[in-house]
């Protein structure tokens, strides 16, 4: 259903009205007169993640600032001949989704090649590749992101480990370089006239922390694991873009990212890995107004001078935050990247690969607490989320730090030795998760891991509920679509697909799931004071769904679509 704007005038009481910009709390008793809002939402099912008033049918809203909550009643006294009072004839407002790990340039890159998320066999990729090589000038590079070898419905023949081998490709673009990112990021794949322009051939070694996979021969398959990604040189053989078209596209991605995040609700987006040069260009498209979602970063490399003089709190009128910085210390569970203690079950010649050094590791997280940075470290496998439990736990002591104070985050743990669990509540170090990715990866964690390991530590939301920590959810976009309800409809249903639960006692509540994308990345950012939750002289970032996804049978939850999106109280989408 559309919603409806009108403007309804009041006779003011004769006592007077409070300046415009004065803050007020509901007090029905009292009857004392209260400013006009600048907008007025009623007639809706508001949830608020605030304990202390946990629903609600209207809300008043001062510029970007929430003034009360109450009954339709109640909230009428803030209606004047200027506010914009919208009705949301029944539907849900809560507090704006905040994606809590993603790659917000990720998502805009993503649009800007072949999308492969949706794909469903190889055939299928190397179809779309020969329509875009027919299409493409001479030597132009194509490339494209999103496949994962086990959610195609056939094993590409010929293969190795489940992957294909370049000669596909080759056939229908022997003249265009080709480069593939897998879904998670963490492996690519390149045909052979990328690997002939990046002098990848069969004597080329396998870096730290990577792979370049290879058939019986030795020659290589095209499947680049973990840092060996970067071996493939894109752009190699045709002319490098001037500095204004580099600009220009590098503007262009931050415009679709942002666009697409309103469009699903989200108000504030969790950024997982960035660059000074990308922080700068943020702050100039908010300047612009061409950045209208706010922004959370971590900080990925730069010097410690830049990190020093680097760190932003609130910049913006509270739209860019820059507190974080981001390393890594092993891959994805798809590609087997993912570091564990003990051997894959489906490969037992391997235990992953740890793709961080350790010693560099402990230093950054000295400089961290030296310089008021929180650390935020990517953990997928149980010997990778060991390594930064001890890592957090021996800085903390040898500092004399309270680790709830300092908020130091895991980004993924979703693989977790049942010894480690109780360490993130004891630590206060927050679990950075991603609820869809339990769904999603489901079919071969079980393969991966084996029953036992799968049970006791995968994906163990309620376990770190319970050990004390905080759990934040999210999508890691462009890995899975930044659709906030399909990671929520996976936290409360753990279902699958095919109609089976994983591991159903670690389902969240209701609740929980909606904290877990609002108040609880708020509190992960040192932002709780003032969103995450829809309560007086917080800000007034509203989310606007056709159903409400706290109460709907589950089979309804991912009908839910986004109405308005309103950072600041303004509206900065409307669905059509």
């Amino acid at each position: 259903m559309t919603l409806r704007s009108r403007m309804v005038p009041v006779v003011l009481m004769a006592l007077g009205t409070l300046a415009l910009g004065t803050q007020a709390q509901v007090t029905p008793a009292a009857g004392l007169p209260v400013a006009p809002a600048t907008m007025v939402l009623r007639n809706g099912s508001i949830v608020t993640a605030d304990d202390a008033r946990p629903t609600a049918e209207a809300i008043a809203i001062n510029g970007d600032t929430v003034v009360a909550l109450g009954t339709n009643a109640e909230i009428s006294r803030y209606i004047g001949s200027g506010t914009e009072v919208i009705d949301l004839a029944g539907q849900m407002a809560m507090p704006g989704f905040i994606e809590g790990h993603g790659h917000f340039t990720g998502i805009g890159q993503a649009k800007l090649g072949l999308e492969l998320m949706n794909t469903k066999s190889w055939e299928e990729i190397v179809a779309m590749v020969g329509e875009a090589a027919a299409n493409a000038r001479p030597g132009q590079w194509i490339v494209g992101r999103g496949w994962h070898q086990e959610k195609w419905t056939s094993t590409p023949t010929p293969n190795v480990e489940g992957f294909p081998t370049h000669a596909s490709l080759d056939a229908v673009s022997p003249n265009n370089p080709v480069v593939l990112t897998h879904a998670s990021g963490h492996a690519s794949f390149a045909n052979a006239k990328a690997m002939e322009l990046s002098n990848v051939t069969a004597q080329t070694p396998n870096p730290r922390g990577g792979e370049v996979l290879k058939d019986t021969t030795g020659d290589p398959t095209g499947l680049m694991r973990e840092t060996a990604s970067g071996l493939i040189r894109r752009g190699t053989g045709q002319p490098p873009p001037t500095p204004e078209e580099r600009e220009a596209e590098a503007e262009r991605v931050v415009e679709l990212a942002n666009l697409e995040i309103l469009s699903k609700g989200i108000t504030t987006f969790e950024d997982a890995g960035s660059s000074f040069d990308a922080v700068e260009r943020f702050k100039r498209m908010i300047d612009d107004g061409r950045l209208q979602a706010r922004l959370w970063v971590m900080i990925r490399g730069g010097s410690p001078e830049a990190l020093v003089q680097g760190r932003t709190i609130e910049y913006g009128n509270k739209h860019l935050t820059v507190r974080a910085i981001k390393i890594t210390l092993d891959g994805a569970l798809g590609s087997r990247g993912a570091w564990m203690l003990q051997p894959y079950s489906d490969m037992p010649g391997s235990s992953g690969l740890n793709t961080g050094d350790i010693t560099r590791a402990r230093e950054t997280a000295q400089f961290a607490i030296d310089h008021g940075y929180q650390l935020c470290v990517h953990a997928i496998g149980d010997r990778a989320n060991r390594e930064v439990l001890d890592i957090f736990e021996e800085t903390f002591k040898r500092n004399n730090r309270d680790g709830k104070e300092l908020r130091w985050r895991i980004e993924h743990a979703q693989h977790i030795h049942r010894d480690d669990i109780p360490r993130f509540g004891q630590l206060g170090v927050i679990a950075s998760m991603q609820a869809v990715h339990a769904t999603s990866d489901a079919p071969y964690v079980l393969a991966r891991l084996g029953d036992e390991r799968a049970e006791e530590g995968a994906y163990v939301w309620q376990k770190l509920m319970k050990s004390g920590a905080t759990v934040t959810n999210g999508t890691d976009a462009p890995v899975e679509d930044v659709d906030p309800i399909a990671s929520y409809y996976a936290a409360v249903t753990r279902r699958l697909p095919d109609g089976t639960v994983f591991f159903g006692d670690q389902r969240m509540s209701r609740i929980e799931a909606l904290k877990s994308y609002t108040l609880w990345p708020a509190y992960a950012g040192f932002e709780d004071s003032v969103k995450g939750s829809l309560a007086p002289g917080k800000l007034a970032d509203i989310t606007v769904l056709t159903k409400d996804i706290t109460t709907v049978p589950d089979n309804e939850i991912r009908d839910a679509k986004v109405v308005l999106t309103i950072v600041g109280g303004k509206v900065v989408y409307r669905a059509r």
